[in-house]
């Protein structure tokens, strides 16, 4: 038997359609809100009537005392008793860079035409016979292939160098060749590790050896997990399977303070006239430690202040050890002003500005890792979100790692550097000045007694000197039409 159905049924059919649904709509807002109700009043009473002990409430004091942060990492350590290892650095925030401000002349000085040429090139290393030359101040960091990040990142990073002319960091994990092929302008790391000596053939294609004793996030020795770097960064770093890799307290042939005169006598035989420099966490005993940097004829100082990143460090390394960036490079830059050595400064440096204001106060050049690490993610996250943290695209250790695109990542790195080159630019132009080298403190204020005394750079409420006089020009009687 076969129904036929008209025009006519189908719009009372769809007309009741209409109507049940503006029906179900009509029971179903009370019946939400009721639901919502009883769900809110009951959690209200608890929260409100029950004893402390038993009530959800408890944790909020808790968290006046310490941080979620600090809840979660202690969850960690109770889950497998062991030490756990935070990456990307310390979430505490240290006196730095906001409360210096720039002071172009507007009056007396005219800013410069945006047509001006600018001079933004650095030599590191201006002694060595074979000196280091970088087209912007901005260098990209360490960061480890195998102990942090992977194949496919570590290639992207070089690709991305050579589009900047600037340099790409090795960083303390085994030489990847096909990263090393791809940088122009390679470091490479002489690190902590028993791969850390490096072979004749990786130390010939370097621009610039850095020898490594610490870094912000992390100092001394410590154990990595063997089933972490298990492939072919275990390989490469010729590490057994199953064996767990265990970083020193200095470098291969450093066994005492003594043993540096002869390790450098070497190191700069191999080296062959390239700069060689000292990668240094940033402590109160500074001085000493630069001193005999000095002494050991280094070409370079990267210093890493307490803000420093690492991949994976123990917390009270990155929160309870070193000092913050903006003391060391104030330090460092007075303790080598007579001496011709290239000081580069790393840690917590997210903004053109930041990095401007480290270069006006003496630094060399810029270390970044942590804004290269996040540009590479730029339009790729959506490969891993909302399961992952976008770093899971980086990791070695990561299965999603794969999933990452090394040309687009390369040009994201890239884009990121020239535009805050370009920002760094344009303020300079501001400023009235055409390169680098004519930065100095005194184009800089302190809004506050401490960044002044800290920086010995003036404090903005106070005038040139204490009578306040304006420095006049005089101008000459216009002509007459």
């Amino acid at each position: 038997m076969q129904i036929t159905i008209d025009s006519g049924m189908l719009r009372l059919l769809a007309l009741a359609l209409v109507m049940f649904v503006l029906i179900l709509a009509l029971l179903a807002k009370p019946l939400l809100r009721y639901i919502i109700m009883r769900i809110t009043n009951d959690a209200m009473s608890k929260l409100l009537t029950e004893k402390y002990t038993e009530n959800l409430a408890e944790f909020l004091p808790s968290l006046k005392r310490f941080s979620l942060l600090n809840a979660i990492e202690m969850s960690l350590r109770a889950e497998e008793g062991k030490v756990i290892a935070r990456p990307l650095g310390t979430p505490k925030h240290f006196l730095g860079f906001e409360n210096l401000m720039f002071q172009p002349h507007q009056m007396t000085k005219l800013p410069l035409p945006e047509s001006t040429q600018l001079d933004m090139t650095v030599v590191i290393g201006p002694k060595a016979e074979k000196p280091l030359t970088i087209q912007i101040p901005l260098m990209i960091g360490a960061m480890a292939y195998g102990l942090a990040l992977s194949e496919e990142a570590k290639i992207a990073l070089a690709k991305a160098s050579n589009k900047l002319q600037t340099t790409t960091c090795s960083g303390e994990g085994p030489v990847l060749p096909e990263e090393q092929a791809e940088a122009n302008k390679y470091v490479l790391q002489i690190s902590r590790w028993s791969w850390g000596e490096r072979t004749d053939e990786q130390i010939a294609a370097a621009a610039m050896l850095e020898v490594q004793m610490g870094q912000g996030a992390d100092i001394g020795a410590a154990r990595f997990e063997a089933d972490e770097m298990a492939g072919r960064a275990q390989q490469l770093g010729k590490i057994a399977p199953g064996e767990s890799p265990v970083s020193y307290p200095a470098p291969p042939g450093i066994q005492t303070p003594e043993d540096w005169p002869d390790f450098m006598t070497k190191l700069r035989e191999r080296a062959k006239g390239i700069p060689i420099a000292l990668k240094l966490m940033a402590t109160d005993h500074i001085e000493d430690d630069l001193a005999a940097a000095v002494d050991l004829g280094f070409d370079a100082i990267i210093l890493d202040g307490a803000q420093g990143g690492s991949h994976a460090t123990v917390p009270i390394k990155q929160d309870d050890f070193g000092i913050p960036s903006l003391y060391a490079l104030i330090r460092a830059k007075r303790f080598l002003k007579n001496h011709n050595i290239s000081l580069i400064v790393a840690g917590g440096y997210f903004t053109p500005g930041q990095c401007l204001k480290a270069l006006a106060l003496g630094a060399d050049a810029i270390y970044l890792a942590t804004i290269p690490l996040f540009a590479l993610a730029h339009n790729q996250g959506q490969k891993v979100s909302p399961w992952e943290p976008l770093t899971t695209l980086l990791y070695y250790a990561s299965p999603t790692k794969t999933k990452f695109t090394i040309d687009q990542g390369a040009t994201s790195v890239a884009n990121t550097l020239t535009s805050m080159t370009l920002e760094i630019e344009e303020a300079i132009l501001a400023l009235g000045k055409s390169s680098l080298k004519e930065l100095s403190p005194n184009d800089l204020v302190a809004l506050d007694p401490l960044t002044a005394e800290v920086t010995g750079v003036k404090l903005a409420y106070n005038p040139p000197n204490s009578k306040g006089k304006a420095k006049r020009l005089t101008f000459k009687k216009p002509t007459p039409l």
